[in-house]
């Protein structure tokens, strides 16, 4: 599919968000136990505040395996040609506007604004044939 890697990227970096916030949240659970309100709780072996530290590293584990495949997919983009995917990796993998694109390219920012609408609807001609 055209762009394809457009939308795995999207998609790695919206399934490392929420295991991102997931180990905020469980950090802070721990720091309850270990120094908060609730350390002076006795915990049983097999109670969820005992298993808080190993779904900490499960998550942990979690973000770093997305955050590799996000690497090696951007690695991957970083070799593709044309002026299509330059402006596409600029975009969303660089997080450049269009006018930085532009000057970083050296195109007018019209044409590129112009051809990122173009690639957009592509993509999306794309995509309304495989759903």
């Amino acid at each position: 599919m055209v762009y394809e890697w457009l939308r795995d990227y999207q998609k790695l970096e919206e399934d490392i968000a929420y295991p991102e916030f997931n180990l905020e949240q469980t950090e802070r659970e721990l720091r309850r136990w270990v120094s908060g309100d609730l350390s002076g709780v006795k915990l049983e072996a097999d109670s969820l505040g005992a298993k808080v530290e190993d779904n900490i590293k499960r998550i942990k584990n979690e973000i770093k395996f997305k955050q590799e495949q996000k690497e090696k997919l951007t690695s991957l983009v970083e070799k593709f040609k044309g002026l299509d995917n330059q402006i596409l990796r600029m975009k969303y993998i660089d997080g450049m506007t269009l006018e930085g694109i532009a000057q970083e390219l050296n195109y007018s920012s019209g044409y590129i604004y112009k051809k990122h609408a173009e690639i957009m609807r592509m993509i999306k001609f794309a995509e309304s044939f495989s759903t």
